[in-house]
């Protein structure tokens, strides 16, 4: 499907069935339209709360068989389609609500910890939505898509350490840290040096422990591409590799994600479909 914005991770690719892309497309539309009004912009942070509140409201309409208003009928109409068609919970959409509310307000992480149940309801709902519209929820397998989304998510937070420092968001004077506070003071990493883009010893040695906490949690995940088959099976599998990738892109560059941004490119597309063809 075309999106609207760089995704690290292909979404609802050539190897998702034809009759569940709508339902992934519906899928990602709502996170993508909520996690932008979390994001994106120059509101303030009370507008940006009402209408996630808005949003959840409509969930609950939703359910209830009841329209959407009018500006967000090309998000909930398909949306709804797809929850009914395939019994979606609706659980993992207000936990996407939930995360991208935190967005809004909480701007650092004290530990590890409180990291983790960020990603549990900022990531990790989409992975269990995919495995329902595939019929897979056994207990197992939906916390092996946790711990790769999880992983996923915290990829995604490395790479962009640079880039969400920058991004000064509703008057706030600095932008958001995802690392760990209690993990920058284990290092003797200060806001200050996050200012100053300068991937120095200190620097490197938390990304790194950071980095290979990630892949524990990718290894943590795979289990569930031997439980799997067919498309699914293959998505997972360049996913997974995908993530892996860029943390070792993060590796190769001696942790500098200051200095370039580690993204997929087209070359690195043939090196994912080897990764999980071997797999």
């Amino acid at each position: 499907m075309p999106v609207d914005h760089y995704e690290n991770f292909p979404v609802a690719s050539l190897l998702v069935p034809r009759r569940l892309r709508q339902p992934i497309e519906a899928i990602y539309r709502f996170a993508r339209y909520a996690d932008d009004v979390a994001d994106e912009g120059d509101a303030p942070a009370a507008p940006r709360l009402a209408e996630l509140q808005r949003l959840d409201a409509t969930l609950t309409q939703m359910a209830q068989c009841g329209p959407p208003p009018d500006d967000l009928e090309p998000i909930f109409t398909p949306l709804a389609a797809a929850v009914a068609a395939h019994h979606l919970p609706l659980q993992p959409f207000r936990d996407l609500l939930s995360a991208f509310a935190q967005d809004v307000v909480t701007p650092r992480y004290a530990d590890y910890a409180s990291l983790l149940d960020y990603c549990r309801r900022s990531a990790n709902p989409v992975g269990r939505l995919v495995l329902h519209l595939f019929g897979r929820t056994e207990p197992a397998h939906l916390a092996q898509s946790d711990a790769i989304c999880t992983a996923l998510q915290l990829t995604n937070f490395w790479q962009d350490v640079g880039i969400d420092w920058q991004k000064n968001r509703y008057g706030e004077t600095t932008g958001r840290i995802y690392l760990p506070q209690e993990d920058m003071a284990r290092f003797s990493v200060t806001e200050a040096d996050l200012a100053r883009g300068v991937a120095d010893e200190r620097f490197r040695a938390l990304l790194a422990f950071e980095v290979e906490r990630t892949r524990a949690l990718f290894d943590a995940g795979r289990p569930l591409l031997g439980a799997l088959s067919g498309r699914l099976k293959w998505e997972i599998a360049l996913t997974l590799a995908g993530g892996e990738r860029i943390l070792d892109k993060i590796q190769a560059n001696s942790y500098d994600v200051f200095a370039r941004r580690p993204t997929l490119g087209a070359g690195d597309w043939f090196r994912l479909l080897a990764s999980a063809l071997l797999r």
